[in-house]
């Protein structure tokens, strides 16, 4: 089952509920390691891109993700509006203008997704970032998307679950990149926010395939 434009916002608006759901945790962890902005600049960012839908529903996945890129890149400080936005302004455009959301466009997204986000925060797996959560999403996806049967919501189901984990495995790297990486060896024990933040992301889009 494909994904069109009106299912790709509603999408967007159960990630920007989860957002706001979470946004304490966010800020609580990023105190811990960071400067405690992440879950408000994040929870202002996606309340602005529901605003932006609400206004008017693009007519293609691609641009309803253009939008959240945009905005987010417009209204989000620190490193998440850059990161995000990247992601998914790059997402968008491995989507072009299909009418729908398919599992083949589904992993090319993702996989743009998470080149954007290298190539912007200039980070690796072990790095103790949000590419420690997209990377092992990225290799579910591809591998749950070649199982028979499968379709969107199993995909983003598997890539959910392995971005849990690679947030899980943050809590024991030293971080390398980021404000995190100023404390060192005393930041170990801390969940990366921005690892969290992806993980809640994908398992909000996992539940909204449903």
């Amino acid at each position: 089952m494909a994904c069109d434009a009106n299912g790709t916002a509603g999408a967007i608006r159960a990630v920007a509920a989860v957002v706001t759901e979470h946004r304490i945790e966010l800020i609580d962890l990023d105190r811990a390691i960071g400067d405690a902005d992440h879950g408000e600049n994040l929870n202002r960012g996606f309340t602005a891109v529901v605003s932006a839908l609400d206004s008017a529903t693009p007519e293609t996945p691609g641009a309803v993700l253009k939008t959240v890129a945009t905005t987010l890149i417009s209204k989000v400080g620190g490193a998440a509006g850059p990161l995000y936005g990247t992601a998914f302004l790059r997402a968008a455009t491995a989507l072009g203008d299909r009418s729908e959301v398919d599992l083949e466009g589904l992993v090319a997204a993702l996989r743009a997704g998470l080149e954007g986000v290298k190539a912007r925060g200039k980070a690796e797996v072990g790095d103790a970032t949000m590419v420690d959560a997209l990377a092992p999403a990225l290799e579910a996806a591809e591998d749950a998307a070649k199982q028979e049967g499968a379709d969107i919501s199993t995909v983003l189901i598997a890539a959910a679950d392995a971005a849990d984990r690679g947030c899980e495995s943050t809590v024991d790297l030293v971080p390398r990149k980021g404000r995190a990486s100023y404390l060192g060896e005393r930041a170990v024990g801390h969940a990366d926010p921005g690892a969290r933040s992806t993980a809640l992301l994908l398992r909000a889009f996992a539940e909204a395939a449903r």
